[in-house]
Formats: C-alpha cells, sequence, structure tokens
C-alpha cells in the first residue's frame, strides 16, 4: 500500500494532523500502540474532554476567562525555567496551543460535527488565582457523545 502520510499516534494530535491530511485529499496512515477500542490517546481516557478558553458556554455560566488568563495558568502549572535550550519548543507549543485553544479550536471541532454538552467542568483545578499549579477557572467541556463523535471520520 502507499500512503502520502504516515501519522504515528491517534491521540487528539495524530487525528488533528490525519484529518487535516485528509482534507487536503492525502491518503493517511494511522499507526498507534493502544487498541482501537481505545482510539483517541487522552481524549478517550477523559471521556471527550476538551480544553477550551472563553468558550459560549463559559460566558452562559458566568465564567470570565480569556487568553491571558490561560496563560498566566499554563505558566503557573509548566514551570518554564530553561527557555534557551529545554524549554523552548515546549514554551512555544503552549502559547500555539492557547491561542488554538481560544480561537479556531471549537469552530474547528465544530465544522466536523461536534457539539458539547452546556456546560463547563474542572480539569486540573488549582485555585482561583491564577498563580499556581492548575487551572483557576473552569475549561474543561465535553462533547456529547464523549469522544466518539470526534473521530467519526475514520475509516477502516
Amino acid at each position: 500500500m502507499n500512503y502520502d502520510a504516515i501519522v504515528v499516534g491517534a491521540g487528539l494530535a495524530g487525528l488533528t494532523a490525519a484529518a487535516e491530511l485528509g482534507d487536503a485529499k492525502k491518503k493517511v496512515l494511522i499507526v498507534d500502540q493502544e487498541p482501537e477500542a481505545s482510539l483517541g490517546g487522552q481524549a478517550w481516557w477523559s471521556f471527550g474532554g476538551l480544553f477550551l478558553i472563553d468558550s459560549p458556554e463559559q460566558r452562559r455560566m458566568g465564567i470570565k476567562d480569556s487568553k491571558e488568563l490561560a496563560w498566566q495558568d499554563w505558566l503557573g502549572s509548566a514551570g518554564f525555567d530553561r527557555e534557551e535550550d529545554e524549554d523552548y519548543w515546549g514554551e512555544n507549543w503552549a502559547e500555539a496551543y492557547i491561542k488554538f485553544a481560544s480561537g479556531e479550536k471549537r469552530d474547528w471541532l465544530h465544522k466536523m460535527g461536534v457539539r458539547f454538552f452546556p456546560v463547563v467542568g474542572w480539569a486540573e483545578r488549582g485555585g482561583y488565582l491564577a498563580d499556581g499549579h492548575g487551572n483557576s477557572v473552569p475549561r474543561k467541556r465535553n462533547e456529547q457523545t464523549n469522544g466518539r463523535k470526534s473521530f467519526r471520520f475514520l475509516r477502516y
């Protein structure tokens, strides 16, 4: 068999890469260490819980969130202290992810048919001060099929 791309890992990052490649009409092979029943990596284990920032669900519940607050929370947990070497790419990835989670992530998922329960929960709960480990506000959203619909684009 010939493939245009091989994606190693069937977690959200791998499945996102595969979806984008599929949208570009590329033939993709996904390989993962887990069996088909566990497809989705950490998303499977978290029952489809996703990190979104300043979402409609948060605003409806009166939760005040922002990209800046999420970044402050992230820094409180990450402890980036080796920016010249070991933390350089991790911090750059974190900044890009915060931008994605506060912008196009929800719209991208919505276009793929993912719908969310109208409540927001805690993941990595921290204090309310945004100066230590964890989230200072609830940011975890569960999609309505507990993660399975997120992967509906795959063909076996």
